[in-house]
């Protein structure tokens, strides 16, 4: 009820700007002055850049959409170079989230042997935070010189994105605490601001399923120990979800998807700059944008073009 109160608000207040805008092109027929036209130019692109953030929150529709995120990065093929994308991944998701205003915390790094991450978990806390990443799930190409190559050759790396929602307590999940294996370890990873250097670091084991989740950017054992479960929790909703749409794929005698193989986007620096998503067919070339976090035309065009489906 409350995000549907929101939108109606934030549709109410567009259309009080738009007529404040209708009143100042009226005031501005009868004056014929020149500043009036500046202002209502400023305004209208102002407008419409708010209704398009309207019309892109419609269509987070889902039973989950306006859920926390769960946002995942893991290292594939590439080497070092595929650590050093996964780093460069998570500054350009918290870039964008720190954008929309949405508090981003990360729960858990694993430090490269040379640079990067092999992997990082991060939750991304505001109203349709699931809605919006959801779109960014799969495989990410990159294509660049390599900083690690002596020799200055190209190098395609890759790194794999996992969204989840965070699922609230009132969703049943069964977790049988004889399922679960709890060791706790030092923390480590990146050092600097992301962790703290502390024997409070979690690492929880589902047996019956192997899922294993880690948090060690708590100061407290018992907080990471929560905030674990938290992403348990989901792991297991999205274990559940899958093993369904499984079991009526197999009925219907289709081949499921391989995530791993799914490649939805590439980012190309040489030997030209271009970002192309492969579903949608969206391209950007201002890479240095999008490595800022500028991905919204990417996500825009995703929940579109799922909403036409």
């Amino acid at each position: 009820m409350n995000g549907l109160r929101g939108r109606i608000d934030h549709f109410n207040r567009l259309q009080h700007r738009y007529e404040e805008i209708q009143d100042l092109w009226l005031l501005s027929l009868d004056e014929e002055d020149p500043s009036l036209e500046k202002e209502i130019a400023r305004e209208t692109e102002g407008l419409d850049k708010e209704l398009g953030e309207l019309q892109l929150m419609v269509l987070l529709s889902g039973p989950y959409d306006r859920h926390n995120a769960i946002l995942t990065l893991h290292a594939g093929a590439g080497g070092t170079d595929a650590q050093d994308w996964v780093e460069m991944m998570l500054r350009m998701y918290s870039r964008w989230a720190e954008k929309r205003g949405y508090q981003v915390e990360i729960t858990d790094l694993q430090s490269g042997e040379e640079a990067g991450l092999k992997s990082a978990t991060l939750l991304v806390s505001g109203e349709n935070a699931f809605g919006y990443l959801k779109s960014e799930r799969g495989v990410h190409r990159l294509v660049r010189i390599s900083p690690f190559d002596a020799s200055g050759r190209r190098h395609t790396s890759f790194a794999a994105v996992e969204v989840l929602p965070e699922m609230e307590d009132e969703v049943e999940v069964e977790i049988d605490q004889n399922d679960l294996r709890i060791d706790t370890y030092r923390s480590g990873g990146a050092g600097g601001q992301h962790v703290n250097k502390t024997d409070s670091a979690v690492r929880i084991t589902h047996l019956p399923t192997g899922i294993v989740v880690q948090c060690q950017n708590e100061r407290s054992q018992q907080m990471n120990r929560i905030l674990a479960m938290k992403i348990l929790r989901s792991r297991l909703f999205e274990h559940q979800r899958r093993q369904q749409e499984e079991a009526m794929a197999e009925l219907r005698g289709e081949q499921p998807e391989i995530a791993w193989g799914s490649q939805i986007r590439s980012y190309t620096f040489n030997p030209f700059s271009l970002i192309k998503d492969h579903r949608t067919g969206v391209e950007v070339g201002n890479v240095q944008g999008v490595m800022d976090g500028d991905i919204d035309p990417f996500i825009s065009a995703y929940l579109q073009q799922q909403a036409a489906q």
